[in-house]
């Protein structure tokens, strides 16, 4: 089974029976996911669990409960329920809410969304977007130009098809399809016809310049006046949208500027604009925007910053301050191309990788401005400490941090020191106890120090450490994976063969548990990978 999120929750059977049934949190839920793209519960299935208690029945009259119950509290949501039995013989119910064709809503007039993995109420003017963006039939499966299939342009369905048969995240079973049934399984036709995907992925260019809101981006470039020294502009509708990525990107010159950065005796190249940066501002830009509303895509770059303009705010449920933590996809069907094409990670990962790689780069987190017409973000060129370019290389080579490590030491890097409130702030986390995750093991492998206690406890990295990359390598031991330790094993063993386990553990790492380095040990005999020859102390391993 999933964990919670998008699309899918848990709750309690609880939840839905005896005198703790909370039909109104139900009904919140059912609501929420189908104003959204629709979404599944199920119910007799515990939070953090994988499986429902093992032996539980579900009431034979349940299912037709939960309809009756739902369909008094709710309205334009449908429910079906199926009792489902787990490997451990427990039932539960599945709960598919689908996407509504109308918004849905309490009896009494509450609107709520799927917002990552939680149900937000939606109010006030929000009320009114959530109308206007969500039709009944989402804009990229329209197929109101009616134009043939067999008008696609040839060149790009034949790419496209190419590409997505080449990879890797598209299933077997898809790439079996004919080229027509590949259409249709990701939106791009219906029937004789192309849909407003289709045609602006695969249309002609006077077939695209039809859709009167197919993207249009303009690059302009600005002194240190303030004044236009420079513009391009991609307006004629003859590239799709991946096209578009590749051509501002190969065209404008100034992201492949690069400057030096002193190395000890040698002198690195840094980008101006890291490339992962640029395209994945493009990427957001063309996957995210509203494509029922007309505006053009502005990169105006600066001498010290690139801005990407989008039309439309951040799609409902979005805000700069929960950006890192939530996922709305405006055209879902968009975003699946994009993915199974390599070209942006489709659970929302994707602003997580600007500040992975900005912050690496000992550059400032982006901005992200959001009005009521527009979303600009705003990226740096200065960096702030050069120094951490090598810090945060020389941490991952060492310690193989995670992208929450990477962010998170990266901030800590450029500042002499933060709070735990300031830094769950910046990371747009709501309480200090979640910062967690993002330290624990940067705690334990002296990366970060901390002084102080709950929320006014700082948290820097050592100047000295920052400066000199003097990392202790052994420190990493006490938490190291088991498949490093294994290998570790193995190579020491080969280099001192006939060798005692007190012999290994010495060399491998004294803080491991000795008891984890005799289990490891036990696993490569088990495996053929070791002999070992002799009895209790005196025995003795090498390799086989």
């Amino acid at each position: 089974m999933s964990q919670e999120g998008q699309l899918l929750d848990q709750k309690s059977l609880r939840a839905v029976t005896g005198k703790t049934a909370d039909w109104n949190e139900i009904a919140k839920d059912c609501i929420a996911f189908a104003n959204a793209t629709g979404g599944r519960l199920l119910l007799g299935v515990e939070d953090g669990h994988d499986a429902p208690p093992a032996g539980q029945h579900i009431p034979a009259d349940l299912p037709d409960t939960l309809r009756r119950k739902l369909a008094e509290r709710t309205v334009n949501v449908a429910v079906l329920p199926d009792v489902v039995t787990a490997p451990n013989g427990g039932q539960y119910i599945e709960l598919r809410i689908p996407r509504a064709l109308a918004v849905a809503s309490t009896t009494d007039g509450r609107y709520f969304l799927r917002v990552a993995d939680q149900s937000k109420p939606v109010t006030g003017d929000d009320v009114m977007r959530l109308a206007s963006e969500r039709s009944a039939l989402p804009w990229e499966t329209q197929t109101t130009l009616h134009i043939p299939r067999v008008e696609a342009d040839a060149a790009k369905r034949n790419k496209l098809l190419q590409a997505l048969r080449a990879s890797d995240r598209v299933k077997a079973s898809v790439k079996e399809k004919t080229d027509d049934e590949v259409l249709d399984h990701y939106q791009l036709a219906q029937g004789h016809d192309l849909t407003n995907l289709g045609v602006l992925c695969l249309g002609r260019q006077h077939h695209r310049a039809q859709l009167t809101t197919s993207p249009v981006i303009q690059f302009i470039k600005y002194d240190e006046h303030g004044q236009k020294v420079n513009k391009l502009v991609w307006d004629d509708h003859t590239q799709s949208p991946m096209d578009l990525i590749e051509a501002v990107w190969l065209e404008v010159p100034d992201f492949r500027e690069r400057y030096e950065l002193p190395d000890g005796l040698y002198r690195q190249n840094v980008p101006a604009f890291d490339e992962i940066v640029v395209r994945e501002l493009l990427v957001n830009a063309l996957v995210h925007r509203p494509y029922t509303q007309r505006g053009d895509i502005f990169l105006n770059l600066h001498p010290d910053r690139l801005e990407v303009v989008n039309p439309g705010p951040l799609p409902l449920g979005v805000t700069p301050q929960n950006v890192l933590h939530t996922t709305v996809r405006r055209n879902e069907h968009l975003a699946r191309l994009f993915h199974d094409l390599k070209l942006m990670e489709r659970e929302g990962s994707g602003f997580d990788k600007i500040f992975e790689v900005l912050l690496s780069q000992g550059r400032p987190a982006p901005d992200l401005i959001e009005t009521h017409d527009r979303v600009q973000v705003t990226v740096r060129r200065r960096i702030l400490k050069p120094e951490v370019i090598d810090f945060i290389a020389k941490a991952d080579q060492t310690y193989h941090l995670t992208q929450r490590e990477r962010i998170s030491l990266g901030l800590l890097a450029q500042h002499d020191a933060m709070t735990a409130r300031e830094l769950a702030t910046v990371l747009e986390l709501p309480a200090v106890e979640a910062l967690q995750p993002w330290l624990k093991r940067l705690l334990e492998w002296g990366l970060v120090q901390s002084a102080g206690r709950t929320q006014a406890t700082r948290y820097f990295v050592d100047p000295g450490l920052l400066r000199t990359l003097n990392f202790v390598g052994g420190t990493t031991l006490k938490r190291i994976e088991s498949h490093r330790l294994l290998a570790l094993i193995v190579e020491d063993v080969g280099r001192y063969p006939g060798t005692k386990i007190g012999d290994i553990h010495q060399r491998v790492g004294i803080e491991i548990p000795r008891s984890r380095v005799r289990r490891a040990v036990e696993q490569l005999v088990k495996e053929g990978k070791l002999s070992q020859e002799g009895v209790r102390s005196g025995t003795r391993y090498r390799l086989t």
